[in-house]
């Protein structure tokens, strides 16, 4: 007794449930999402654009040797960082990477203007940024620029994570000449460095080098012997709406894990301020690459912050917690964030900054970069998984009646109860839209303040098939004894009473189900005026069917007098009236848990 319209239901449920979603700036590529969204138990976010504004901001610059504000190493700083950068200055506006941007609005706030800078120092060779060296390098002619400690034809510009880049140094710069770096040097630069990321700054290194003759094209030849000039703190702040998104999933037991290839102590303190729980279990991507399969299961377990991780180590986070049996959100933007957006549940890539390829390969893609849309988006993911659930009870209930009535019927001494086009009346016809509207129900008041849906979790469990069971059983045994009642008194309309009283308890049936707690009588029919109309275009349509002599010989039905329409209502109401008991009675085991829980905590 499958509903005929269910699969058909259901596809437009999520459907509708993806619109809504793009109204809230998650676009859906892949319909399954929608309803995986629902089950999320970890969301795995990257902290630059998606936790933070991604507008970073130059709010220090630390020289090797202390000086005065805007002395000559601050300044050889600056110089360092605007012309070993992509980003182009147009109009005095910067654009490209926020990290980039920063650097060079700081060097033109100081008066080195990029554009001027690059026709007086032209790049001629260049070691891109990769994620396993950690920095970038440029050679320039430097026979023009003023702000070098000591003259010289060509020079070679870095900067980078500080460990890279003094992997690379052999001195550090001071005013007039370099110094070895030493231990107790390195440790005084490393302590700077961890003051700075603990206020929750990005935090780049900078070095230069003198040359006497054009150097080659490649890393080996640029990144040596370089001079440490200093530190770059920058200050991406976090969204105004990340703290209320982070406390929303915890209420709704969804952790929050942050991913970054930012220095541990930057990712604890920008966690701390959004709000992620025990931001001080942080991990390293080398431990998540020194870890054993089974060793790294135990460390994501608790694990809330990951830094100074490369993008090939997401998928080895996703799968372990997927071994555990979490279902995953991840959050990628880069090309290689790809086979970790394919192995999550539900991989999110961004809109605005992230690669066509790692577009490609996500469920989701965000179009304003927020993660308090991924939060919209499983809440909506909830709703619809509620939603479903509404109408396959709904819509079984229905059916389980409908069975009911055409097994006992017989057994009770009545002819066939149901005529099949009234079987498929029921079935394709008045049902079909008040479940088409239940697919559009508003969110319950406490969708996001419960546990998610365990993974696996069918949509009859949680006594969603008891509910079915019971009510189908109730409205088929109403509309029988209405029935028996006419039939054992020689009444001809005995059959119509039958179909029609079932298709009312239908109706009743569908305005009780909207939802699990809440009495309909206080939700009223204004939160779904799309149920509403489909109630009355089911009444309506039954009517005709009942009144109009063109289908009345069609569908086997006569007229009914006002008295036996009334007797119908009424016992179609007893469905509404039954489940807002259930409602009543579950509320007050509710209650009486809550204070017995309560009792036992003092």
């Amino acid at each position: 007794a499958a509903p005929e319209g269910l699969p058909a239901v259901v596809t437009i449920a999520l459907a509708l449930g993806a619109q809504r979603m793009l109204a809230r700036n998650a676009l859906i590529r892949r319909l399954p999402a929608v309803e995986s969204l629902g089950s999320v138990t970890v969301i795995c976010s990257d902290k630059t654009g998606t936790l933070t504004e991604n507008r970073m901001s130059l709010r220090t610059v630390e020289p090797a040797e202390p000086e005065a504000p805007d002395g000559p190493l601050t300044r050889l700083a600056l110089l360092a960082g605007a012309l070993c950068s992509d980003a182009a200055l147009d109009n005095g506006a910067a654009h490209g990477d926020p990290t980039e941007v920063a650097l060079v609005e700081g060097a033109a706030r100081a008066g080195l203007d990029k554009t001027r800078l690059e026709a007086q120092a032209p790049r001629i060779a260049e070691a891109p940024f990769d994620s396993d060296r950690k920095r970038m390098a440029t050679a320039h002619r430097a026979d023009k620029l003023t702000d070098l400690p000591s003259p010289a034809p060509y020079a070679v510009f870095a900067k980078g994570a500080l460990d890279a880049i003094l992997d690379v140094c052999s001195g550090t710069q001071t005013n007039h000449e370099s110094n070895p770096i030493d231990d107790f040097t390195r440790k005084r630069i490393e302590a700077e460095q961890d003051k700075l990321a603990q206020s929750g700054m990005r935090v780049l290194a900078l070095a230069w080098r003198p040359l006497d003759a054009a150097p080659a094209a490649d890393a080996e030849t640029l990144e040596h012997d370089l001079i440490f000039i200093g530190l770059a703190g920058m200050l991406d702040p976090p969204r105004a709406e990340a703290a209320d998104a982070v406390r929303t999933c915890t209420s709704a037991g969804v952790r929050t894990v942050m991913i970054t290839g930012d220095h541990p102590k930057t990712a604890a303190a920008v966690a701390a301020e959004v709000g992620i729980p025990s931001p001080e279990n942080i991990a390293r991507g080398a431990d998540v690459q020194a870890a054993s399969d089974s060793e790294l299961e135990q460390l994501v377990r608790k694990t809330s912050v990951y830094a100074r991780v490369a993008p090939e180590d997401k998928l080895r986070i996703v799968a372990a917690l997927q071994r555990r049996g979490e279902i995953v959100a991840m959050t990628g933007d880069g090309v290689n964030d790809a086979p970790a957006l394919k192995r999550a549940d539900v991989g999110v890539a961004m809109g605005v900054t992230g690669s066509d390829v790692a577009k490609q390969a996500a469920d989701m893609v965000l179009r304003d970069d927020n993660f308090a849309t991924i939060v919209a988006a499983v809440e909506e993911g909830r709703v619809i998984f509620d939603n479903v659930r509404k109408f396959i009870r709904y819509l079984l209930s229905a059916n389980c009646g409908e069975l009911w009535v055409m097994l006992a019927g017989p057994l009770a001494g009545m002819p066939t109860p149901l005529a099949p086009l009234q079987i498929l009346w029921m079935n394709l016809i008045t049902d079909g839209p008040p479940a088409l509207a239940l697919g559009v129900e508003p969110a319950e008041h406490d969708v996001m303040q419960r546990p998610p849906a365990a993974p696996g979790e069918g949509v009859l469990s949680r006594g969603l098939g008891r509910d079915v069971l019971w009510t189908g059983l109730f409205m088929g045994s109403v509309s029988l004894a209405v029935a028996l009642v006419y039939w054992r008194n020689g009444l001809p309309q005995w059959q119509t009473m039958l179909f029609t009283t079932l298709t009312f308890s239908q109706m009743a049936l569908a305005l009780g189900v909207r939802s699990n707690s809440v009495s309909f009588f206080r939700q009223g029919p204004a939160s779904n005026w799309a149920l509403a109309l489909a109630v009355a275009l089911s009444t309506g349509l039954q009517l005709a069917v009942v009144y109009a002599p063109p289908l009345q010989a069609v569908f086997d039905t006569v007229p009914l007098s006002a008295r036996d329409l009334g007797v119908t209502l009424a016992a179609g109401a007893c469905s509404l009236l039954a489940v807002e008991a259930e409602k009543a009675w579950r509320g007050a085991k509710a209650k009486e848990a809550r204070l017995n829980r309560a009792s036992c905590s003092d």
